[in-house]
């Protein structure tokens, strides 16, 4: 019950956050998210802040004025304190909390003292908090909140509008809850600001059931994994990552991510801060995985014990494809690189190498799950050269072929590919595309899978069960027969009911099939002559 009331309480923070931007002029800004994930963050490091160095002085804890108290410190007793908070928790001086700022909120020129308040905070936590590009340069936490107020005049004000919001909230009470908690929080204060908006690298979000059941079909058994890396090429906002890393447990993987958008990749370091995975944030690069792949080894383009993937289907990249087609590449884009066609060329399908990239990147052991355009199982062309590596190479493991509309951006059909390196066993090939149930989110359609849904999907997958008209277990050698051909459909049994009768029982069937048959041929006759005497009719009045 308290988590739920929680819940409700911090999304009405959230909202209460986008009333102020709206109230000053900011409502569907470009830059509005930045102030909201922002604001929201530093709200939430410094409860955390709070927390943790209660933890560690009992007096603070039970203390009544607990700023004051803090106030009271030497140097050396907030140094000593500051030693010992727990990695991953932000270092804050006492001018930076945002009681402070509240006491002052009424000084001239306060929105200069809560900008540089924030800018402070960034660059104490940096070598903790940066996201990397994959030039070398650091993505600071914090930008200049009130500067994205184009009326100067109205700066101090829309400061004070938004520590109000903050100071009456508290997270103190709800950091011992788990990942389902901060997902669906996370979920409700980007649901605004990572949609498809059209542009070049629009961003899908990957549903939430989606990435449970890749998940849990990856990690069937948590408890005898430990010290693994965990991987994305396209992380988006971090869904899947997540996902992945709770099946896991955070304190047993290393998140691994690249992304070519910015926005997806501060995203990502938030997600990665609710979800206690600060100690992977260093490992996040906003940049261009096909062409400019960050992570490596001594052995090149480093290798990756889970990967996860909802990598863009269709999308222009004329303007690097020559980048790709060299002799270095040649291992890692084996099926090839499409041709940029003559039109359409935000038609190009990219999924194609983001697929080559995925496998040249798993370790010999490794596992994986990718979403693809369902057309990839039975396409031909460099889909069926992929297709084949992975059968002919024991790569593959299963396939599930989703509902429609299991996103409610895109009208795409999906299918999940699961890769196992180990895999020695038949591969299992799953026909969900009847299952859910269809609701209209906005203006599109969008299908919900039920808990039981979910359920039966993932149950099925693990332990192999061959299920008429939903699942079936199929060798390598089928496969390459059926032209490499990966619908479940084209692998279930055709079967033909027979009924044991007698021939005079036969017969007297016939007869009634012959006697029902010839009624309506007699019906037919004679609705044949009434509508051509209504016709006669027509003609007549026409005439008179």
């Amino acid at each position: 019950m308290l988590v739920k009331e929680f819940e409700k309480k911090t999304k009405v923070l959230i909202d209460s956050l986008k009333a102020v931007c709206a109230s000053y002029g900011l409502g569907n800004d470009g830059n509005e998210f930045k102030i909201i994930t922002q604001i929201f963050l530093y709200k939430f490091l410094n409860d955390k802040f709070i927390s943790e160095i209660k933890k560690i002085n009992k007096n603070l804890n039970s203390s009544l004025d607990l700023i004051s108290k803090i106030k009271s410190f030497n140097e050396e007793e907030l140094e000593m304190l500051l030693l010992q908070l727990p990695p991953g928790t932000a270092n804050l001086k006492t001018d930076n909390l945002i009681q402070i700022l509240f006491e002052r909120q009424n000084e001239k020129n306060f929105s200069k003292l809560f900008d540089e308040t924030l800018l402070e905070i960034s660059k104490i936590n940096n070598d903790i908090f940066s996201v990397k590009t994959d030039g070398g340069a650091k993505i600071k936490l914090f930008d200049r909140v009130s500067e994205f107020i184009a009326d100067i005049s109205k700066r101090d004000e829309f400061c004070r509008a938004l520590i109000n919001k903050l100071v009456e909230f508290s997270f103190e009470n709800i950091f011992t809850e788990k990942y389902d908690f901060y997902a669906t929080i996370f979920e409700y204060l980007i649901s605004d600001y990572n949609k498809d908006s059209g542009g070049k690298y629009a961003e899908y979000y990957t549903p939430h059931a989606v990435a449970k059941i890749m998940a849990s079909i990856l990690v069937p058994d948590k408890s005898s994994i430990s010290n693994v890396s965990c991987y994305d090429p396209s992380a988006g906002s971090g869904t899947l990552l997540m996902n992945l890393a709770h099946a896991i447990g955070e304190n047993s993987c290393a998140i691994y991510s690249q992304d070519i958008s910015q926005k997806s990749s501060s995203l990502l370091r938030l997600n990665l801060i609710l979800n206690n995975l600060v100690h992977s944030i260093q490992n996040v690069i906003q940049g261009n995985t096909l062409s400019l792949p960050f992570h490596k080894d001594d052995n090149g383009i480093k290798r990756f014990d889970y990967i996860v993937s909802n990598p863009p289907f269709k999308m222009d990249f004329s303007d690097f494809r020559n980048d790709l087609d060299t002799k270095q590449n040649n291992q890692r884009f084996f099926a090839g690189i499409p041709n940029i066609p003559a039109k359409a060329k935000d038609k190009m399908p990219i999924y194609q190498l983001f697929i080559q990239h995925i496998i040249f990147s798993l370790s010999d052991k490794g596992k994986a799950a990718v979403v693809v355009p369902t057309g990839f199982v039975t396409a031909k062309g460099i889909d069926l050269k992929i297709r084949k590596k992975l059968i002919d190479e024991d790569i593959l493991s299963g396939v599930i072929s989703m509902p429609s509309n299991i996103f409610a951006t895109t009208g795409t059909n999906v299918s999940i590919l699961f890769f196992d390196k180990s895999n020695k066993e038949e591969i299992i090939l799953i026909d969900a595309s009847n299952l859910g149930t269809t609701v209209k989110e906005g203006k599109n359609q969008k299908t919900i899978l039920s808990i039981d849904e979910e359920i039966k999907i993932t149950e099925t997958f693990k332990n192999k069960e061959s299920i008429e008209k939903f699942s079936v277990l199929i060798s390598k050698e089928k496969i390459q027969e059926k032209n490499y051909s990966f619908s479940a459909g084209q692998y279930f049994d055709v079967k033909i009911d027979h009924i044991d009768i007698s021939y005079d029982e036969f017969l007297k069937k016939i007869n009634n099939y012959s006697n029902e048959l010839n009624d309506l041929f007699e019906n037919s006759k004679e609705l044949d002559n009434e509508i051509q005497n209504q016709l006669k009719r027509l003609k007549l009045d026409e005439i008179i």
